[in-house]
């Protein structure tokens, strides 16, 4: 689904870069975790999976085409999805609203079904008042479970989640996490998550360390 092929990035110096020679394959119905110390470059690796960024050199493909030439503004709109440590949420809207925006943005199968939103969000214990409500009068918790059903309602087949339990405790967390699990499974998407939490790699299907500039398989 998701193929790097000698993908290399620095910021100023080409001689010190933060990783190179990256060549790895993400498929679907996987989830994936990326480890590693503060400042290795996972996140900034990411952000060049989630097409927010270019790689100095080398190349991304999805479904054997490059990003580049999807367009990167194309591919984010349409093929990938993001969850942030801080939900990232319309903070002025409710949970529904937040999801009803993110079907209309996209052009997602159910865009305008609002009692498909209203299931969706159902799933993960947010009943109908509570939908209603501002997201700022839900828990943190319940927060990050809305991000995640908004990245469920959307067509994108591809997942990418930075630092996703941050802010959560460690029943939330497990929580988040199987939901993500079972995004990947039932949906037939591709998970890929960055973490500090060895807890939280544990949980998913493959785990990769960046390390040294490079990636590699924990086993």
């Amino acid at each position: 689904m998701i193929e790097i092929k000698d993908v290399a990035y620095w910021y100023e110096n080409k001689d010190n870069p933060l990783f190179e020679k990256v060549n790895l394959t993400f498929e679907r119905s996987k989830s994936y975790a990326i480890v590693g110390s503060s400042g290795s470059g996972k996140t900034t690796f990411l952000s060049l999976i989630a097409g927010l960024d270019k790689p100095k050199s080398g190349e991304i493909l999805y479904e054997g085409e490059a990003i580049n030439k999807i367009g990167l503004t194309h591919y984010r709109n349409k093929d990938v999805s993001i969850i942030f440590q801080s939900y990232n949420l319309f903070t002025y809207m409710s949970a529904l609203e937040n999801l009803m925006t993110a079907m209309d943005i996209t052009g997602a199968t159910h865009a305008g079904d609002k009692q498909y939103a209203f299931d969706m969000l159902k799933k993960v214990g947010i009943d109908e008042d509570m939908a209603k409500k501002n997201v700022q009068h839900l828990s943190g918790g319940q927060q990050q479970r809305v991000a995640v059903v908004r990245t469920m309602c959307c067509d994108a087949r591809l997942v990418v989640a930075d630092e996703p339990t941050g802010n959560l405790d460690e029943a939330n967390t497990k929580e988040i996490i199987e939901l993500l699990q079972d995004l990947a499974k039932s949906q037939d998407k591709c998970v890929i998550i960055v973490t500090h939490e060895p807890d939280v790699a544990k949980m998913c299907d493959t785990q990769y360390v960046l390390k040294d500039r490079e990636f590699q398989v924990i086993e």
